[in-house]
This record gives structure tokens, sequence and C-alpha cells, in this order.
């Protein structure tokens, strides 16, 4: 008797979580999420068999480019080819010059039909016999010359592997990796068929079973840490899942917390992420699983201007990589968390919230007139409310509440609720 009364009193001691009482049985939340799937799946079923959409079977006003994947032959081949033209071009008097595609703001295009954005055709001549474009010309023929060599050797290096072998020349990596991205577009050739890789950056755990070069891999058994997302997503393949949605991390903080509650085996779940901005790797692999697995995506990042702008670089594109798109981004990604309404709506500690600068101001009024946000009025509420309000929280604000708040309460009520946008 003494030892209930003990732990009765204990019981009442412990803080009571906010809208923990709201929360349902396990059981109720998934079958509830099961019906979701169940009346989204036949949609996504009769969409997936048919044909998906291309900028081919679109009359645009504006003529666009795209990349596909390239085998390395193929490669090779492109590169021999215009080695040869610029030849020519120097025995004949001429001397010579790249045409690159711009890659610049006003030649890239926002596509609703395909939710997401494209580059246009417009090039721009890089001369070799210019003082103003001499150098990035030299850059551009020796990472042709270097991608050429990966080529003939059938090997993988990375972008910092890349930089190294010409430091003086280069100077600095951002521009080798630039000239890199100028390359592929010239090649008609994603930036992968390049052999090129970042190094390791997302990271991967819960219902995801896949084959990694021959490898098989289980993702709940990878510990806390998970599992590294490999840099060449051509070594993946056979993916495997009873899981019944991928949810998409912006914070490694969040990731750990969600990792070490074991939250995909309470909620069957892929937990994803970049660890911040969102690497090529991450996006690829992400697409490939909700390609694959049919599966929606729920994303869990920052109600700030930032946190938004990760999301729909997985969704939308990125403008640095627009003429990529059709292969990094995801599809009808759901907003779930944190949102600017959440902060009232879970009664948010004003000690945790945080002005926003006048930077966060001007890139959240900048984000009300992307496209891409426009389409969505939730978007759209959300964010004029985040503006209107000048606060912004990290995912971490739920901490204040118990650093298991996020996956205790949070997150199940959000999908007890159907809370996204």
């Amino acid at each position: 008797m003494a030892e209930k009364r003990k732990r009765r009193r204990a019981d009442e001691d412990q803080p009571k979580l906010p809208f923990k009482d709201k929360l349902k049985a396990d059981a109720q939340i998934l079958e509830l999420l099961k019906c979701y799937i169940s009346a989204t799946g036949g949609a996504s079923s009769s969409s997936a068999a048919s044909k998906p959409l291309t900028l081919a079977d679109l009359s645009l006003s504006s003529t666009c480019r795209e990349v596909t994947d390239l085998s390395l032959s193929s490669v090779q081949t492109e590169i021999e080819s215009l080695v040869l033209y610029i030849a020519q071009s120097i025995l004949s008097g001429e001397g010579f010059s790249f045409n690159v595609p711009s890659r610049a703001s006003s030649n890239q295009l926002y596509v609703p039909e395909l939710d997401r954005i494209v580059l246009k055709d417009k090039s721009t001549l890089r001369p070799f016999a210019s003082v103003s474009s001499v150098r990035k010309t030299t850059i551009t023929a020796r990472i042709l010359a270097l991608i050429h060599q990966l080529c003939l050797k059938n090997i993988h290096v990375t972008k910092r592997d890349l930089f190294y072998t010409d430091v003086k020349l280069f100077q600095d990596q951002t521009q080798s990796d630039a000239v890199l991205d100028d390359v592929s577009c010239m090649l008609g050739c994603t930036r992968s068929s390049l052999n090129v890789i970042a190094a390791e950056k997302g990271v991967v755990v819960g219902r995801l079973i896949f084959s990694d070069n021959g490898d098989m891999i289980d993702c709940t058994k990878m510990g806390m840490g998970g599992k590294a997302i490999p840099p060449n997503i051509d070594r993946v393949g056979d993916m495997q899942s009873d899981a019944l949605f991928i949810l998409l991390v912006e914070k490694d903080a969040a990731y750990i917390r969600l990792a070490e509650d074991r939250f995909y085996n309470r909620f069957p779940c892929i937990i994803v992420t970049a660890k911040g901005q969102p690497d090529v790797a991450t996006r690829l692999f992400l697409r490939k699983m909700k390609m694959e697995l049919k599966l929606p995506v729920l994303a869990l990042v920052d109600s700030d201007p930032y946190g938004l702008k990760i999301l729909s670089v997985y969704g939308c594109g990125s403008k640095n990589m627009s003429y990529d798109s059709a292969n990094l981004t995801t599809p009808d990604i759901k907003w779930l968390g944190i949102r600017p309404s959440d902060l009232d709506k879970y009664n948010i500690p004003e000690q945790c919230r945080l002005p926003m600068t006048e930077q966060d101001i001007k890139t959240g009024k900048d984000l009300l007139e992307e496209d891409f946000v426009k389409k969505n009025p939730g978007w759209v509420e959300e964010l004029n409310l985040m503006v209107k309000t000048k606060q912004k929280a990290e995912i971490q604000a739920l901490s204040s509440f118990g650093f298991q708040y996020l996956s205790e309460v949070y997150l199940p009520l959000k999908l007890q609720q159907q809370d996204w946008l």
C-alpha cells in the first residue's frame, strides 16, 4: 500500500504535459493514419500508373531545358565532341569560348503544373580572350578535363577532391562547385552522371530496408545515429518498408530526439534529415523513397522563413540547381510543423519565441512573392502570420514542456488531427 501511495504521489508531482489529455490511444491514431493513406493512396496509385507529367507535355511560352542521366561513355563522348569543336575553332583563328546555360534568377521559371522550378534556355558566352572571363573559362576547361579522367577510370570523387586537384587555379571550393554545375548544364546531364559526389551528410533511420552496393541495410538496427545516406544514389536499390509515412526533419537535434525515442516503432515511419540545408544525396534519396514506396512525406522544420525555404527546396527545387529539378524534387510534401500558428495553439512560452530580424522579415516577404508559395493558400496564411507577429521559433522550443514533448505529444497529436498543409 505504501508503495502504491508513493507511486501515486510521484505521478501527481509530474508536471502535466499540455494537450496530452487530447491524445487518443496509439492504436486509434494509427487507424486514422491508415484510413487517410487508403483514401489518398488510390489517387496516387492511378497517377503513378500513368506517365508522369513532363516539360515536353506542356505548351509553355518559354523554351526550357532539362538534363538527364547519362552513362559514363555518353558523358565522355559529349566532352570529346566539345573539345573537338573548340580545337577547330582555335585552328580557324576564331579563338574559343564556352556556351554556358545561364543559371541566373531571371532565367528560371516556376511551372505550376509540375510544381517545381525549371531552367529556361538563355545562354551566355564565356570567351577565353576576355579579361573578365578568362579565369572562369580556364576553370571550365580544367573541370571538363578532370571529368574526362573520371570517365576513363570509372571512379567517383568528392567535390572536395576535385577542388584539391588545382587549388591555385580554383582558389575557393565555391568556384569549382559553381563551374561543376555549369558543366552539367553544358553537357545536358545530371551532376551524379559526372561521378562527382558530395561528402555524406544526410542520415536515415526507421522502418526501411534497402541495398547499398549489394549489402542489405536495416534502418531499424542502425542505432541512434541511423544510416548515412549514400552519396551515390545509383548504388541504392531494393527498398522495402512497412512505414505509414516519411518524416522529413530539418534539424539534427530533433532527429536525434526522435531516433533515441524510437518514434518509428510507436508510429511506423522513416525519419530522414540532411542536418540543415538539403544536399543533393538526401534530395535524391527522399525522392527515390517517395516514388518507390508511395508514402506521404511530412516535413518538420523551424517556424521561420528559412525553415520554409528548406522545405521548398525539397519540394520545388533550388534555383541553383533548377536545371536538374526533375530528378531532385519530391512532389506533394506536407508542412507538418512547426508552423507560426502552432506558437499560440500549443502555448509556446514567450521566452522560447525569438524576435525576427529585419533580414528575417524581408526573407518572409520575399517568399510571399514566390509563385510556389502563392499556390498554397495555407502557406500564405502562415507566412503572413509570421511576418505580422514578427516571431519565430525553433523545433527545440517544444522542449520547454519536456525534452520528449516532441515525440510524446506534439507529433502524435499532429498525426491524430492530420494537421498538415
